[in-house]
């Protein structure tokens, strides 16, 4: 039961600062954040996060699928509606993205796990023919870290997927981008400890900003900013792919205006891909595209000028 007890928890009578309910990281607001310098005076630092994830058809024991996905005739077992879906993505869809992210010159951070790895190489090999950097994103999208982990267990978890990226890629990947976005009160700390130098599981934020320190070292947070992630948005809240666009064009003007912040735009091959959906990609990517000073960037390079002015 210990080892499911957040470490975070301060002891009775100890009081954390206004706003927060955790000792990751100070509270800080709008008005305080810094405003990053983005390289030849961008305005804003734009990179896009491909998911290459693997569903299963049949968990492994113990595992369950995410409640929030459920075939629209039921629940079945085995899912094969759910299953197919998902790897429409990885036969079809990935395509049409890469092709819409070549026409406009940009370099995708893949968010790659393991599962996926093993399974689509080729896939891979599309990405590093184009220069993706590479995320680790666990094993499968089917499995996520969470607190019945014990630390044993989440700590082999994240080697096991950083070592799965190196395998596919040839290098050990700098960023995590969690499966959910789902953490441990460890998390953070567990990554650090890896070698990792940033996360994307934190969406509190349009600005990067540093967790920890854990021992010497602190873990740098890039935006996630789900409400424009294509799964959360049109997969899950079922908001019409041109709603999606026209969201996505407000949320950059604002961002842009405001200057010294990130804009991640987060697709899935099996959701954006979708034949009635690529289009409104396309038009989103141009719309934003044209406004000037932007850093079109991966987030590797991205973390790595966020955390030298930190």
């Amino acid at each position: 039961m210990a080892d499911n007890i957040p470490t975070d928890i301060p002891p009775v009578g100890e009081l954390r600062e206004p706003g927060m309910d955790h000792a990751h990281y100070p509270f800080r607001s709008l008005p305080d954040a810094p405003c990053f310098a983005w390289p030849d005076g961008a305005r804003i630092a734009f990179t896009v996060t491909l998911m290459l994830d693997h569903w299963e058809l049949v968990p492994a024991p113990g595992e369950n699928p995410d409640p929030r996905i459920v075939s629209p005739l039921g629940r079945f077992f085995p899912d094969w509606l759910t299953w197919s879906h998902r790897q429409y993505g990885a036969r079809v869809g990935i395509f049409r993205v890469l092709d819409a992210l070549d026409r406009f010159g940009i370099i995708p951070s893949v968010a790659l796990g393991t599962a996926a790895a093993e399974k689509y190489p080729e896939l891979v090999d599309e990405c590093l023919r184009r220069g993706a950097c590479f995320m680790a994103h666990g094993s499968h999208a089917s499995r996520r870290i969470t607190s019945n982990m014990t630390e044993a267990e989440e700590r082999a978890f994240i080697a096991e997927a950083r070592a799965g990226v190196h395998a596919a890629t040839g290098a050990n990947p700098v960023g995590w981008c969690g499966q959910d976005f789902n953490e441990s009160a460890r998390t953070p700390a567990l990554l650090t400890e890896a070698g990792f130098t940033y996360t994307t599981d934190w969406a509190n934020d349009d600005r990067p900003y540093l967790l920890g320190p854990y021992g010497d070292k602190s873990l740098l947070a890039l935006p996630p900013q789900p409400e424009w992630n294509d799964l959360e948005i049109m997969g899950l809240r079922r908001v019409p792919a041109q709603t999606w666009a026209n969201n996505i064009v407000e949320a950059f003007h604002v961002l842009h205006d405001e200057g010294g912040g990130v804009f991640n735009l987060t697709l899935h091959p099996f959701v954006a891909g979708q034949a009635h959906r690529i289009r409104y990609v396309h038009d989103a990517l141009s719309r934003i595209l044209g406004m000037g000073k932007i850093w079109r960037t991966t987030s590797n390079a991205l973390a790595k000028a966020a955390h030298a002015q930190l």
